[in-house]
């Protein structure tokens, strides 16, 4: 039976579980029942946690759209820093305008695995790093990117006191990274690389839990640790760690991080649906971009590590402005490629123009 919880009740619920590390169990979620009116929630069995429906359309969105809702589930990572569209989109209903009703499901997991979920019809769409995707998608997932989200949220940190200030600094070091195919590692393999550091020879990886990679540089088992926000931003705020570099300089800064994926079923049974979900996520990253404060409030029930003025930080740092598509998505996922072949971790054989031309579809051009 429904019961009632405010949101207020809810934001407290949330921010006590994550201090407490408690995670919600993957055999309950909550949605939101409509029926019973916009602060009731209804259990649901088998579903996964922390799932979310757009109810209704939103003043700064607009109507929602006549008719039916087209029901898409949608996975992300719910405690990433760096998406307050995804929850803006839903609460300033965007989804429910372009005439979407969106559930969010929320996969602790690595982004890659997000893959899997498309690919195995547990997902209709997910959001996840362009780093990330890149390799398991050379293998022929059903999957397809239609859109980037926004760019920023890597960082390579090494304490103030260290003397490195310098990707050549580096060289002889051992850096702390989350997994051998994080995005933070690769992306900082490249730019060793083009600074002259050979990343497989000349540096060293130790692997650690995300939360302990400052620690085990405390503890000199690394010089330098490299991650994503919010852990990367929280590390710099006592003075102690310095950015070495970051996915927002140069070339990189104009260039996605995080890109929208589609199963294929869905893009062949319904493009028209994977059209509507696009444009409302370009929406609600501009509506992001403009009003940082807002989707940061959108996120800060997710993400309790930092405060809703530090989400609103972040969101001003990332580019949310930037959400490519069509030609301009596979113009950057091109870039990926060629230096993620620079690597070695794409084929010598793999023809990046033509993979990017493989994986990338236009949904807004018809």
């Amino acid at each position: 039976m429904p019961f009632s919880i405010s949101p207020h009740q809810r934001r407290l619920f949330l921010k006590g579980a994550g201090a407490l590390g408690l995670v919600i169990p993957f055999g309950l979620s909550f949605r939101t029942d409509v029926a019973a009116g916009p602060n009731r929630l209804a259990p649901l069995v088998g579903e996964w946690p922390l799932c979310r429906t757009a109810a209704s359309g939103d003043a700064a969105a607009g109507a929602p759209a006549v008719g039916p809702l087209r029901k898409i589930n949608f996975a992300w990572n719910a405690t990433a820093a760096c998406l307050p569209t995804i929850p803006a989109a839903l609460d300033k209903g965007y989804f429910a305008k372009n005439g979407l009703d969106v559930s969010l499901i929320n996969y602790s997991g690595s982004t890659d695995q997000l893959l899997e979920t498309l690919a195995t019809g547990k997902a209709d769409a997910a959001v996840g790093m362009a780093l990330r995707w890149l390799k398991p998608l050379e293998q022929g997932f059903d999957v397809k990117i239609v859109a980037g989200l926004h760019g920023g949220c890597l960082r390579l940190l090494a304490p103030k006191a260290s003397g490195i200030s310098a990707l050549k600094d580096l060289k002889g070091k051992t850096i702390a990274v989350s997994d051998t195919n994080s995005p933070a590692r690769n992306f900082f393999a490249i730019l060793l690389k083009k600074a002259g550091v050979d990343p497989e020879h000349d540096v060293d990886y130790k692997i650690y839990p995300q939360p302990l990679l400052r620690a085990a540089v405390e503890k000199g088992e690394a010089q330098a640790c490299a991650d994503g926000d919010p852990y990367t931003y929280s590390w710099l705020k006592d003075g102690t760690f310095a950015e070495v570099s970051s996915n927002m300089r140069d070339d990189y800064a104009q260039l996605t991080c995080c890109i929208i994926g589609v199963s294929g079923k869905l893009l062949r049974e319904d493009k028209k649906a994977v059209a509507a979900l696009v444009r409302s996520l370009l929406d609600a990253g501009e509506f992001t971009a403009a009003h940082p404060d807002e989707s940061a409030a959108a996120l800060a029930p997710y993400v309790t590590s930092i405060s809703v003025a530090e989400l609103a930080g972040l969101a001003r740092y990332h580019t949310h402005h930037a959400h490519p598509v069509g030609a301009d998505l596979k113009r950057e996922l091109t870039h990926y490629a060629q230096d993620l072949k620079l690597i070695d971790v794409l084929k010598r054989s793999t023809d990046p123009a033509r993979y990017a031309d493989r994986i990338v579809v236009d949904v807004l051009s018809s």
